[in-house]
């Protein structure tokens, strides 16, 4: 830790990813849109001087606001470009010399009342090497020029952003013959210069004039691509503009995957209480434990000194009482989210972009399947989909999403699409797992409901409340909380049909099918009805639940995307539990699931589907296109894997309990994931240890999965504690809990006021 200057970091050092992605050391950095770069630069005046390098920065900068623009412009003259719809004024002077012309222009903008441009960008030394042959005393008086204009930047820099671009390697193998003296050797002597004497003048570090170093690194890996050898590719030169625009405006859009140049936000309101909570939290814990020990102590046994004999305690150790524990789980939870918000809100650690290869998504994924295979068990009961298997499918599967985020896979269609099989997956079994306990237990009790709640939000509340985000950014757990609500509604609405109901008489199957038939009506009619879907999610109180910048679209997406899958999750549930009843299939161990002939069938149908349905996925040429079938054929691929992983008794008879240890947290590992594992709100990576990035990867990891495995334990706790089975008890503790959504509802709206 350096201190949080990444200005610093941004301007000076890094490495490439790949050929083309540059990453900055210790930060993020932001690929401006045309539209984010004139919010960016409205009403502001940019000015490029100096060479023809630096008139290459200058086409790059301005292609960033207007990417039409065409490089016809005068070679050996100035160039003026203006985008009038966001007054944008971008000049670029000629100055090829570090000379009296350019320190009179200078000198200009700090005389009067002369309008300062905002940006101040300069850079010169090719020229002189030439003109002059390279000669020592070329040298020596671009130093006196240099030391004659720092003080005027300085000046310039009190109010503007000025940044002095140092020369760019060559390559000298492939220079013409009127440009040989321009040697490498030169050039680091003109740049020592250049950073010596804009060093030693800056007296005022506020005012500082910025050292644009990083170009040379970046010409460093790429000047062989170069045309003449002399100007940098455009690839090159595009990274470069794209740097300045985030040293620039970075500070002021505050783009989520750009923390280069962004200043730590400051604590809100709500904020600063759950310190203060989490604080008072911790201390209350230590004192009561303090007061145990001390109790405890008290009544050890002790030795009689008369008798030689061992005395025993009149009272035993006390059991925990429900006041500690609630104590000691918002200790934990406390020091917890101290870590998440050091490692996502603090400038404290380091933060990297994602750059995808297929290695970094695939080794992964073939070593933790062959890891899986290693903890191959015997099952406790051969069901078709028993606990041991769903909790094996949820942890395989949030691996894989896991490997997936931190690789930034996202960016690879075929890959994307059999991850967004995966989601619809865990929302499936949502349907299926929710729609089989309403069906065989007949419990609506608001206890149930209750659990299932607290134990679906609890953390994302709390992440809401410490990492300052709205609640549908952690858009997965709304989703499913909105389905439980669903199916709970669609089940417990009147008449409430349950398995021991439609035993006694078949017609109520047929009720309840007509409820599942009304059910799929709905969400289609949702689906196509965005503006309908819109006013039901825009009113108020749900409107603060599911709003994200302003509006509720991206939740309408998300629940688009998988709005079939949960309604064929139960139907799937009812199916099997009909057939189940009736001993239409068999359970047994080692036996297939039906009749050879038919098991042997619908394996060679269920195989033929999840190949097809992989081939179509690796077909994909838009994403959007493919995410219009997505809702209607992503239950091809999960029925299919479902029947091969059922179908052979000897396969159902045996499950990973390595994935099943992941799959009981997996909730926790889904949502821990976006700030302590990667970073900038799942948009980056986060660096613990630099430089080492495998060594990095295996110790965020371990901290991760085992804050992730913590939390889980905390929230179990918890939901014994505010979710009690007296009804009477609940009652009090729901008030309690609307009280305090009360609460952070005002202090909500008190912050929201002072922002504005």
């Amino acid at each position: 830790f350096k201190g949080g200057d990444t200005c610093e970091y941004l301007l000076s050092s890094g490495r490439f990813l790949g050929e083309k992605v540059w990453q900055p050391h210790s930060c993020m950095m932001h690929k401006y849109k045309n539209s984010e770069a004139k919010n960016c630069l409205i009403d502001k005046h940019v000015v490029f001087i100096g060479d023809s390098r630096i008139r290459q920065l200058f086409y790059s900068f301005i292609k960033l606001i207007n990417p039409q623009v065409k490089e016809e412009g005068i070679k050996h003259g100035n160039i003026p470009f203006e985008d009038k719809s966001a007054s944008i004024k971008v000049d670029f002077l000629w100055y090829p010399e570090v000379n009296g012309s350019m320190r009179q222009r200078i000198k200009s903008w700090t005389e009067g009342s002369v309008a300062k441009p905002h940006i101040i960008v300069v850079g010169a030394a090719t020229w002189s090497i030439k003109i002059h042959n390279g000669s020592s005393e070329a040298l020596a008086q671009y130093k006196i020029n240099i030391t004659s204009i720092a003080p005027l930047l300085e000046k310039l820099a009190i109010s503007s952003d000025v940044y002095w671009v140092l020369q760019d390697p060559v390559y000298e193998d492939m220079l013409s013959e009127s440009r040989k003296m321009i040697t490498n050797e030169k050039i680091d002597a003109y740049n020592e210069a250049a950073v010596h004497i804009l060093n030693s003048s800056s007296r005022n570090s506020k005012a500082k004039v910025k050292v644009f170093s990083v170009s040379k690194l970046i010409a460093q890996e790429t000047i062989m691509k170069s045309a003449d050898g002399l100007h940098l590719p455009e690839s090159s030169r595009d990274t470069n503009a794209m740097i300045l625009m985030n040293v620039y405006c970075n500070k002021i859009m505050k783009p989520i995957d750009g923390s280069c140049c962004q200043p730590q936000p400051p604590l809100t309101l709500i904020q600063k209480i759950a310190f203060c909570f989490f604080t008072l939290s911790i201390i209350g814990y230590l004192i009561i434990s303090l007061i145990h020990r001390n109790n405890y102590r008290k009544n050890k046994s002790c030795t009689d000194l008369e008798s030689g004999e061992e005395k025993k305690p009149a009272i035993s150790t006390p059991n925990v009482s429900t006041l500690e524990m609630l104590l000691q789980c918002f200790c934990k939870l406390g020091l917890i989210m101290t870590y998440f918000y050091l490692c996502d809100r603090a400038n404290l650690f380091m933060k990297e972009n994602k750059f995808y290869t297929h290695s970094s998504f695939f080794i992964p994924i073939v070593y933790i399947l062959v890891l899986g295979v290693f903890y191959t068990e015997n099952t406790k009961e051969t069901k078709l989909l028993n606990r041991e298997q769903t909790d094996e499918w949820k942890g395989w599967m949030q691996l894989v999403i896991l490997i997936y985020h931190i690789s930034g896979a996202s960016t690879f269609l075929p890959v994307y699409m059999h991850i967004r099989v995966l989601v619809a997956a865990y929302l499936f079994q949502t349907g299926y797992g929710h729609f089989s306990y309403f069906w065989i237990k007949g419990d609506f009790g608001v206890y149930r409901v209750c659990q299932v709640l607290f134990r679906l939000n609890f953390l994302v509340v709390v992440l809401c409340i410490v990492m300052d985000r709205p609640y549908q950014f952690y858009y997965f757990v709304p989703l499913v909380t909105v389905w439980f609500m669903i199916i709970y509604a669609t089940l417990a609405i009147w008449p409430q049909i349950v398995q021991k109901k439609a035993n006694g008489n078949c017609l109520w199957h047929f009720g309840l099918l007509l409820k599942l038939i009304c059910l799929l009506t709905c969400i289609y009619f949702l689906s196509y009805s965005q503006g309908a879907f819109e006013k039901i999610f825009s009113f108020w109180p749900l409107s603060k639940c599911f709003e994200l910048n302003g509006n509720v679209y991206e939740w309408w997406f998300r629940w688009k995307l998988d709005r079939y899958v949960v309604f064929h999750g139960m139907l799937f549930a009812f199916i099997y539990l009909a057939l189940q009843k009736r001993q239409m299939i068999s359970e047994g161990k080692g036996d297939p699931l039906f009749s050879n002939r038919v098991s042997n069938v619908l394996l060679f149908i269920s195989i033929v589907s999840f190949l097809t349905y992989s081939i179509w996925a690796s077909s994909c040429k838009n994403k959007t296109e493919c995410n219009e079938l997505h809702p209607s054929v992503s239950v091809v691929q999960i029925l299919a894997f479902i029947l091969i992983r059922n179908i052979p008794g000897y396969v159902r008879s045996v499950y990973s309990s390595f994935f099943a240890w992941f799959g009981k947290i997996s909730l926790e590992l889904f949502i821990c994931q976006y700030h302590i594992w990667l970073a900038a709100d799942t948009k980056g990576i986060l660096v613990l240890i630099p430089g080492y990035p495998m060594f990095n990867v295996l110790v965020s990891t371990f901290i991760f999965v085992c804050v992730a495995h913590e939390i889980s334990q905390i929230t179990n706790d918890l939901a014994q504690i505010v979710v009690p089975k007296d009804n009477s008890t609940l009652l009090k503790r729901l008030l309690c809990i609307a009280g305090f959504f009360s609460g952070l509802h005002f202090f909500s709206a008190m912050q929201d006021q002072s922002r504005h």
